[in-house]
């Protein structure tokens, strides 16, 4: 009776894949004319810096502009101390509220605009229980221990304090990080999630992607997020995870 109802079972199985194969496809196969985008190399290797804003940056902005500080403090969570790692340039476009303090973190203490020399991996200079926000944006792919890049990150907030974290999905080759720090890693929307709940309450933990299929093709290839339209970009398809962000709070 058993191999019956297995035999019965894979007859069905072998009847839809034959009747999947039967249905029309559209456009029909050969039919897809490729334009521009019919070549081996890519239209810009500078991710669209030199056509404007690369996609993941789109992304990343409106993921940043959602959670701006406003200068009353009645929204947003980019306000108080406030520290971005590698650089300044979020930090100060989004935490625009009244007596916003901004610092850039860097493991580098020659970075001239460095205010915190600290090393996310080992811990060492970061400062403990001290911020109201930390922004890390596109920096644990280069980290080869980016868990304990993430209980440091961690560390560095006071309690209720709040971690604004993007990390890249589908990515070409990340330079010139690759020569100076490292390129090890890419992301799911799940391993984010489990790897900030490892240091964070489960309940605390937000995270989401931004991206489709045609968004990530023109990312690929170099185009700017200005050569797309606003409907181009604003879908969200679950399986082209372009870019994927968190925002997490520290309990207390």
């Amino acid at each position: 009776m058993i191999s019956r109802v297995r035999l019965r079972r894979g007859g069905e199985r072998i009847v839809r894949r034959a009747a999947g194969r039967l249905r029309p496809v559209w456009p029909p196969v050969g039919a897809v004319r490729l334009g521009g985008l019919n070549r081996l190399e890519p239209i810009s290797r500078s991710y669209g810096f030199d056509r404007g804003t690369p996609v993941d940056r789109y992304y990343i902005e409106a993921f940043l502009q959602r959670h701006a500080a406003s200068p009353d403090y009645a929204a947003g969570d980019i306000r108080g101390r406030v520290p971005e790692v590698g650089g300044d340039a979020y930090a100060r476009r989004y935490g625009t509220a009244h007596g916003t303090q901004i610092d850039v973190l860097h493991v580098d203490a020659s970075n001239p605009i460095a205010t915190i020399v600290g090393d996310l991996s080992s811990g060492q200079g970061v400062p403990t229980n001290t911020f109201d926000c930390v922004i890390c944006t596109q920096t644990l792919h280069v980290i080869w221990d980016f868990r304990a890049a993430i209980r440091h990150l961690h560390q560095m907030l006071k309690p209720g304090g709040v971690l604004l974290v993007t990390v890249p999905g589908i990515t070409p080759r990340c330079n010139p990080d690759r020569d100076l720090w490292g390129d090890y890693w890419r992301f799911t929307t799940l391993s984010l999630r489990r790897l900030l709940e490892d240091a964070f309450s489960a309940e605390g933990v937000q995270v989401e992607a931004y991206g489709n299929v045609l968004a990530s093709i023109a990312f690929l290839h170099g185009l700017a997020a200005e050569e797309l339209s606003a409907e181009q970009l604003s879908p969200r398809d679950p399986d082209y995870e372009l870019v994927i962000v968190a925002r997490t709070r520290k309990d207390g």
